[in-house]
């Protein structure tokens, strides 16, 4: 069985370090540095997925973050 995820990074205004996940016809914003959910909702076995996710790439996101926030262009982070 896969699993499919969209993650993105809403940047602008906002400075919060969060990404959004859409899955089937669940949506959730997450907190980059704990995993939380922030607003929203997915089925539980998809959240751990990508609460080990974060834990993985937790450096990378936050250096992406950053450079985001600096206008510049992310790298891209593998998939779980």
């Amino acid at each position: 069985m896969n699993f499919w995820f969209i993650i993105y990074c809403p940047f602008g205004e906002h400075c919060a370090n969060y990404f959004n996940v859409l899955w089937d016809y669940c949506s959730a914003s997450i907190r980059i540095d704990d995993g939380e959910v922030l607003v929203g909702e997915i089925p539980r076995k998809q959240l751990r997925l990508v609460q080990a996710w974060i834990e993985l790439n937790r450096e990378a996101l936050m250096a992406d973050w950053e450079i985001a926030l600096n206008g510049e262009t992310p790298f891209k982070i593998n998939p779980l």
